[in-house]
């Protein structure tokens, strides 16, 4: 016994070792991982922070320079097709005919424009000039090319290039331009290094995922993201929800930066409650070794208690048997020695339980009414005469598979449980019905009751409502039910002041 016992408890101290040591190994190896990932991500996010300041003051340098130059090359040619303007009001004024000298410099000027379309209308829209624009080869005609020109015209004066030209009073002339193919050209250069750049920095995949749309937030401009157009369109929803937009000016338009976290923050943002539930589960994992070890040693403390008892017992109950039957070969009163007799066997009873605690335990198919009536008999002149034990009209059960004596201990300690309860006065009813896998004994007491919060604490070793009591015995009926027998045994319904039924279910 000394032996076994203190093999449980090296057992115990061996996985206490292991535990501690995988708990440490677990928590050090998740903050390991946590500082590296953070680390990962601090420098990361920082690259990334840096790159993009820096893009972005590249890129709002490189437009503020575009409008600067853009803007001084288109006011240089508003200045020179006003010189022409001038020009043309020159040339086309009776007045100036006679001048030879401006005429000569009107038309220096109108010719040194080389590179700036011009058309110049009436005031009825008919086309009078052009210069510097090719038409399309297709067109033939005059009035074709004439309704080409128009087309030019009307965008240039939505555009706002065109000059109004009063030649003479109540005669005026439109002069419209267009910028010259050098600007338009120096333009498209720019606009495609800005493009370019958008391109090269948004769609770099080590990114952060992110999202360049107009500035109406519905055409995608450029992304890192892969997926078809609706499932970047809920992207675009998405990122609104979660992060505020980066709006960005580049002068002549606005455009919107939608962004979302790094994968590597989101899986951050989860690791404590993946640590904390890593941790949990080495406490759970401990806590049922620890608690196994602890019903083990239980029961080994149980069956050796039990086996020591019935060893202790068997002397005396033999010591008693032979004095018994020298009474009875003295004539003693025969009624007396009946009930010795009787008593005499149920420690013999009661030996043989203990003796059976720890052993594997045989179980055979019998009549479990019968089992319950033999100990309620037995008990009935050894209680109070102040309890009734009423045994109601019973169902007629097959054999159900069961261990007589073992069974017998159990109705004992509720039947003493259930007369405690009734301070030696009331009925104790006992009923049988079955269901379709079980045979269910129910045993009704009308004691003080019990409240909800005891109906799982009285099965527990060492609870009990009484003063003197080691608060043993329905956790043993508890055991030897559920453990030996693979049946339950529970509180079926109980109310205080009115009673208590416990029911006891053994598997057919």
């Amino acid at each position: 016994m000394v032996k076994r016992s203190t093999d449980i408890y090296s057992k115990k101290q061996r996985w206490k070792l292991i535990l501690l040591f995988l708990a440490f190994f677990i928590i050090g190896g998740s903050l390991t991982l946590s500082n590296n990932m953070v680390r990962k991500v601090s420098t990361k996010e920082t690259a990334k922070a840096r790159q993009w300041a820096q893009a972005i003051q590249k890129k709002a340098a490189l437009v503020r320079f575009s409008q600067v130059t853009f803007g001084s090359l288109q006011q240089k040619e508003r200045e020179r097709i006003a010189m022409v303007v001038s020009a043309q009001k020159t040339l086309l004024n009776p007045s100036n005919l006679g001048l030879n000298q401006d005429v000569d410099f009107a038309l220096q000027i109108i010719n040194g424009n080389t590179d700036i379309p011009v058309i110049l209308q009436d005031d009825r829209g008919a086309i009078s000039q052009f210069k510097n624009i090719d038409l399309d080869s297709n067109l033939k005609s005059k009035a074709e090319k004439d309704s080409a020109l128009k087309v030019f015209a009307a965008r240039w004066i939505n555009e706002g290039r065109f000059f109004s030209l009063e030649v003479f009073e109540g005669f005026t002339m439109t002069y419209t331009y267009d910028e010259s193919a050098k600007l338009k050209s120096l333009k498209k250069q720019s606009d495609s290094l800005i493009n370019t750049f958008n391109h090269d920095l948004i769609r770099d995949t080590r990114l952060m995922p992110v999202v360049l749309v107009d500035s109406s937030r519905t055409k995608i401009l450029a992304t890192n993201l892969a997926g078809s157009q609706a499932e970047l369109v809920q992207k675009i929803n998405d990122f609104q929800r979660l992060n505020d937009p980066i709006r960005i000016d580049l002068g002549t338009q606005t455009q919107w930066l939608l962004y979302d976290q790094s994968p590597e923050v989101k899986q951050l943002k989860w690791f404590p409650y993946i640590q904390l539930g890593l941790i949990a589960l080495v406490v759970l994992i401990g806590y049922l070794v620890f608690s196994t070890f602890r019903r083990a040693e239980q029961n080994q403390v149980w069956a050796g208690m039990a086996k020591e008892t019935a060893h202790q017992l068997g002397t005396p109950i033999s010591s008693l048997s032979a004095w018994l039957d020298i009474l009875e070969d003295q004539e003693t009163s025969k009624d007396s020695l009946t009930e010795m007799r009787k008593d005499i066997e149920r420690l013999e009873k009661v030996t043989d339980r203990f003796s059976k605690i720890g052993s594997e335990t045989k179980l055979e198919n019998q009549d479990i009414v019968s089992t319950v009536s033999n100990i309620l008999d037995y008990l009935r002149p050894r209680l109070s005469h102040k309890v009734k034990i009423v045994l109601e009209p019973t169902v007629q059960f097959e054999k159900v598979p069961h261990n007589a004596p073992l069974m017998e201990w159990v109705i004992e300690n509720i039947t003493k449980n259930a007369v405690d309860a009734m301070e030696g006065s009331g009925t104790l009813t006992v009923r049988f019905s079955s269901s379709r896998k079980y045979a269910n004994i129910d045993l009704e007491d009308s004691g003080k009751g019990l409240s909800q919060q005891q109906f799982k604490s009285i099965f527990e070793p060492g609870y009990s409502t009484k003063k003197r009591g080691w608060g043993l015995g329905l956790s043993l009926a508890k055991r030897i039910v559920e453990s030996y027998h693979h049946g339950k045994i529970f509180v079926l319904r109980s109310e205080i002041g009115k009673g208590t039924t416990f029911r006891i279910s053994l598997p057919l």
